[in-house]
């Protein structure tokens, strides 16, 4: 996904990165795959806020993204979309029986393309089959954890996973951040790499574009009084005076972990994304 930079005019607009949507072929979204997306605004049922720095943005609706691809057989791309809801693009595709279905758009693919899902599928960019009909070294992504669930894995902008080995009725699979993870063969997966490959590379410019996306101000607790913030008050630029930051009610923040070390699913990682 190529990007375009503007002319300085402004402030905000001299390192300002955006897309340019050049993988775009179509503007207005399927009516009946969309839904009502509701904004609670960081509010629990109770009216509290429960999740801080939300509220405001631009009105969205959610697309029905067909995560199982459980219809079996070939589909044609009918066009590639903006989905305001996730850094990938979305395909419309529409299958032989006439059903239309959105999913993650693969780099690469564009309209008029075919796509199959099942098990005889060919090793083709877009393609979804069990990971026990891929070979091994092929990047996947739209990786299922439990077979018939949908995929869960690897399946924002760019990121790919590879697949490592089979053996004992289980797969290897190598994420994105490094990790390892143990993955049954009668999952589904779908072959090639995400697409907008470029996302990582967008600067938003402007606070004005944050605020669009639903996203409130964030201050920080050093600019606090120690009545808001652990590492609030002091003379002038003062250090946390702990051992490391904190969040406002006291917890350890930055790099601590909160992994349940007797977590159910810790016997399907084989490497952390950490470990050297």
């Amino acid at each position: 996904m190529p990007t375009m930079k503007y002319k300085p005019t402004t402030p905000s607009r001299r390192h300002m990165v955006a897309p340019s949507f050049e993988e775009i072929t179509k503007f207005s979204p399927e009516k009946s795959l969309l839904e009502i997306k509701k904004k609670k605004s960081g509010r629990n049922s109770y009216g509290r806020i429960t999740v801080r720095h939300q509220g405001g943005g631009n009105k969205q609706k959610y697309r029905i993204i067909d995560f199982k691809r459980d219809t079996e057989g070939a589909a044609k791309v009918i066009g590639v979309e903006y989905d305001p809801n996730r850094t990938a693009y979305i395909a419309l595709v529409e299958y032989e029986n006439g059903k239309r279905a959105y999913t993650i758009a693969p780099a690469g693919l564009t309209d008029g393309d075919v796509i199959f899902s099942g098990a005889d599928a060919d090793i083709k960019v877009g393609n979804t089959l069990p990971i026990s009909a891929i070979p091994v070294g092929t990047m996947i992504y739209n990786i299922e954890l439990y077979p018939g669930k949908g995929a869960q894995l690897v399946r924002s902008a760019g990121t790919a996973a590879q697949l490592m080995a089979k053996e004992n009725g289980v797969a290897q699979v190598r994420l994105p951040s490094g990790e390892v993870r143990i993955v049954r063969l009668d999952c589904k997966a779908t072959i090639g790499q995400v697409g907008n490959i470029e996302h990582d590379t967008i600067k938003i410019g402007k606070a004005g574009k944050t605020r669009h996306k639903g996203i409130r101000p964030t201050v920080r607790g050093s600019v606090m009084n120690p009545c808001d913030h652990p590492h609030g008050g002091g003379e002038g630029r003062a250090p946390i005076g702990r051992s490391g930051p904190v969040t406002p009610w006291g917890k350890p923040a930055l790099g601590y972990k909160t992994r349940n070390k007797k977590a159910r699913t810790n016997k399907f990682i084989v490497k952390r994304r950490n470990s050297k």
